[in-house]
């Protein structure tokens, strides 16, 4: 379900250029550098690591292989899809499962990593979201380049604090070619850095991440989830799935709450199908939401007490509104990524934790859950 046809198209136009500082380009919504959101005041910095960043660089080329799962595997339950003109539902189910146990994510990646604190990952996914909007990427984009920085942080050791900007632009270079159409040039992502890195260094970086993740791009993000099971609970008989048929505006308002779930480490304690369903249970019945999402209301009670405080930060800040963009289809501007004064609610969440008022989830995820 996404939007990879294109990302061809334009190719030619990334192509390495000569290392200098990218120019100011006026057409574009200033955004603020990174560098600048490095608010070091809020967060003790571990020094004395044992070891220098190490990033992985020796890797083989492969297959995106998947791990296809029988249907009477104990983690797959009956496809809740309609039937589908273009291929089984029972088939497409357990491969859209079957990436979920294949594409691995953990927020004990941040124990590899000495130098770098629970805030500094929030305080890039933001930025991140903030240049997704300025270039009008889709919803997707950004879950992908946030699947790709929390996997690859999962294979490297002791990187340093000063190169999560440059690994974070660079995974969302590498997801708009992915998912985009016409994905933002080479030179417009080093101009965000605000001339931090060159156009080099970001190729050197995306070959780096490339080959520790295996060439394996194509996860089912937390947001594909949640449009999928939307898009099931709203479709009427005998209609298609592809075709959209959910309320744009209620649909805005369930990734508004994503948004704030993923910029928080904890979210990773999470399968992206869990964290999909149990944001939806926030907005329709749940016998609705087991309905489409296979899952039982006791395998996503922990998620969904977990999301509590976040939903009651979210409800002092207002809904969220639809916009318009130029150059985007009044049909499509729902799947545009936006912006919003994200670190401040997630802020509101983090005092109801420490307070005590909401129990966090654990810290691994080795459990199994039950279907």
């Amino acid at each position: 379900m996404s939007r990879r046809s294109g990302r061809l198209q334009k190719r030619s136009e990334n192509a390495p250029r000569q290392k200098s500082k990218v120019t100011k380009q006026s057409n574009r919504k200033k955004i603020q550098p990174l560098s600048k959101l490095q608010c070091e005041k809020n967060y003790t910095v571990l020094e004395c690591v044992a070891e220098p960043c190490v990033l992985i660089k020796a890797a083989v080329r492969g297959v995106d292989c998947e791990a296809v799962l029988t249907a009477t595997h104990t983690l797959v339950q009956p496809s809740p899809l309609p039937p589908l003109g273009w291929g089984t539902p029972e088939d497409v189910w357990v491969k859209m499962v079957g990436r979920e146990q294949n594409y691995t994510h953990s927020k004990s990646f941040m124990q590899k990593h000495p130098a770098i604190q629970p805030r500094m990952r929030s305080i890039l996914l933001d930025w991140l979201i903030e240049v997704s909007e300025a270039y009008t990427l889709h919803r997707q984009t950004f879950y992908l380049a946030q699947d790709y920085f929390d996997r690859f942080m999962l294979t490297q050791d002791n990187i340093e604090k000063n190169m999560l900007q440059l690994i974070g632009i660079t995974c969302l270079f590498i997801a708009s070619k992915m998912e985009e159409a016409c994905p933002p040039k080479l030179s417009q992502m080093a101009y965000v850095t605000a001339g931090t890195y060159y156009e080099e260094e970001i190729l050197q970086m995306e070959l780096i991440i490339l080959k520790a993740l295996k060439w394996s791009l194509c996860p089912e993000t937390a947001v594909s989830w949640l449009k999928l099971y939307f898009q099931v609970a709203s479709m009427s008989t005998n209609s298609d799935l592809l075709e959209s048929q959910f309320p744009q505006e209620a649909y805005v308002q369930m990734t508004q709450l994503l948004d704030l779930c993923i910029i928080n480490i904890n979210s990773l304690v999470f399968e992206y199908r869990v964290l999909a369903a149990s944001v939806l249970s926030h907005f329709i019945h749940q016998e609705t939401v087991e309905k489409v999402s296979g899952l039982c209301t006791h395998s996503l009670q922990q998620c969904v007490s977990w999301m509590a405080p976040t939903v009651e930060a979210l409800s002092f800040f207002g809904r969220a509104a639809l916009r318009d963009f130029v150059s985007i289809k009044k049909e499509d501007r729902h799947n545009i990524q936006t912006h919003l004064d994200y670190m401040s609610m997630l802020e509101g969440v983090n005092q109801k934790e420490v307070s005590g008022q909401f129990l966090t989830p654990p810290s691994s995820t080795e459990k199994s859950v039950s279907h």
